[in-house]
């Protein structure tokens, strides 16, 4: 019997499971969760178990199988650079796949884009940006910005207020992910209860070990087709071990930064160098002395 085939009496109905999962074709998805993400494995097996719930409720549904369709409204907390963005974007593909929502298609805002400086300019704000969202996933930002009780003349409450109206009449055609560091979403909660009881899916974020962000560094090296000189490599896990002690720390995004900045005096290197040719390899070499010009190292002689 293939999956979707449905017997008459329920008791004898079946389903293929594994005919299911190949037909969404979800697995590559999640095979580019452990290709292209560095750690975070609590927040892989989540996702991993929010596709098994949703495959099966697929299966359940082929054979007559009726249940309130699960909430997928999700919470995303951690530090910036921990791979939020990059995750909702990987979900809204599997429940494209799966068919939960009609667009693979992540929209990203921030309080700016949803609420008003004035009277009546909160509530058309914000619309819009569901429209623009609906039948995706809406990522907003450092969502406990929304809610601010010490101005009583702030217009986030209004936008709290459609956001969970939208939430719960059309949570069949649009998933809402709100992202922040955890205890300001915490305290974000306990003020909004009626959000906290929408949000069915917590996921934490942990922060990148040392050895994590080399790994990221050299998988964007590798990617933007950059190779490290014999001796880049310790300098640039010495850069991680300082940078990592140092205020507005930002996980894989400062690391990217720094390779951005490395990028760039490898550039002016070259190009001081410019009168003698230049081949595949010296264009693509970062070397120790890239790195070490940071100011991280400024300390040392």
């Amino acid at each position: 019997m293939s999956a979707g085939d449905v017997v008459a009496d329920g008791p004898a109905a079946s389903v293929d499971l594994e005919e299911f999962y190949q037909r969404s074709n979800i697995a590559d998805v999640i095979d580019s969760l452990d290709r292209d993400l560095v750690g975070l494995a609590p927040v892989k097996t989540r996702i991993r178990e929010i596709a098994a719930l949703l495959l099966v409720e697929s299966a359940r549904r082929s054979i007559g199988l009726q249940a309130e369709p699960p909430s997928l409204h999700m919470c995303f907390t951690g530090n910036p650079g921990t791979g939020k963005t990059t995750v909702a974007q990987r979900m809204a593909e599997i429940l494209n796949r799966l068919g939960y929502i009609r667009r693979n298609h992540v929209v990203t805002v921030s309080r700016d884009d949803l609420v008003g400086q004035y009277i009546g300019h909160t509530a058309p704000k914000t619309k819009e940006v569901l429209k623009k969202a609906m039948g995706g996933v809406l990522f907003i930002d450092e969502a406990y910005y929304l809610y601010r009780p010490e101005n009583e003349r702030d217009y986030g409450q209004e936008a709290i207020e459609i956001l969970l109206q939208v939430m719960e009449d059309r949570r069949d055609d649009l998933v809402v992910v709100l992202a922040g560091y955890k205890d300001r979403m915490d305290i974000f909660f306990q003020s909004n209860p009626g959000m906290a009881s929408r949000i069915a899916h917590h996921l934490d974020f942990p922060d990148y070990s040392e050895d994590e962000l080399l790994q990221i560094a050299q998988i964007m090296l590798s990617r933007m087709q950059y190779i490290l000189a014999e001796d880049a490599q310790a300098v640039l896990r010495a850069y991680i071990e300082r940078r990592m002690k140092q205020p507005r720390f930002s996980n894989a995004r400062s690391i990217r930064n720094a390779l951005d900045r490395s990028r760039l005096r490898q550039a002016n290197r070259l190009f001081a160098e410019r009168s003698k040719p230049m081949d595949r390899q010296a264009l693509q070499t970062i070397t120790g002395a890239d790195i070490r010009a940071s100011r991280v190292f400024a300390d040392q002689g």
